[in-house]
């Protein structure tokens, strides 16, 4: 998407560029970027600044692998400053912190910080992850997987084990998790669905 950025407002030609995480919508960084990091950052799918201090194009996570990969950038109302929303694969500060702010970058609702821990172990090694080896077996078995769970909660739904129905519920709900993902979707967009519905 072509956005008209007002580079020539300010006199170094840099806008500033804020990032956020489109899962927790915690303001991870701030940055700059001028038009040839703006183009690199959409053609490459991960965020790229002009450095001050370097005075060249830097990739964040260029060095640590902690990129930020791009899900989408707004321009603000004057065109002059950036709000990109990205996963982060990892701390996004050099210190080691989530934020630049020294901030857990969590939601406080656990499903949320479940969909971004699977988000994160989705690209794990998959002899160290559960949800990496699933991720490693492909949408269709993510999908089977998905279907077994739901019998599951059918099967312990019938009977007066209630333990057993709560663990296989959330065995469910944790797959489904996995399933949405792996298509690219969040429950957000499921409950903005429900919320349509209900309208």
């Amino acid at each position: 998407m072509k956005m008209n950025i007002d580079f020539n407002k300010y006199a170094d030609g840099l806008v500033p560029a804020i990032i956020q995480d489109a899962s927790t919508n915690k303001v991870l960084m701030l940055g700059f970027m001028n038009q040839e990091a703006l183009d690199t950052t959409e053609h490459s799918g991960r965020v790229t600044f002009f450095s001050r201090s370097k005075q060249r194009l830097w990739t964040k996570g260029e060095e640590s692998g902690h990129f930020l990969m791009l899900k989408e950038i707004k321009a603000d109302c004057d065109d002059d400053t950036l709000l990109i929303k990205v996963e982060p694969m990892g701390p996004v500060c050099h210190t080691g912190a989530d934020t630049c702010w020294n901030e857990t970058n969590e939601q406080d609702d656990f499903l949320s910080h479940l969909e971004q821990v699977i988000a994160l172990r989705r690209h794990a090694s998959p002899d160290e992850s559960y949800v990496a080896k699933l991720f490693q077996k492909g949408i269709n078995k993510i999908a089977q997987k998905v279907g077994e769970e739901a019998v599951e909660v059918v099967i312990e739904a019938k009977d007066n084990n209630d333990e057993l129905f709560k663990s296989e519920a959330a065995d469910l709900l944790f797959h489904y998790l996995i399933l949405l993902n792996a298509k690219g979707y969040s429950l957000k967009d499921i409950t903005a669905v429900l919320q349509q519905r209900h309208k």
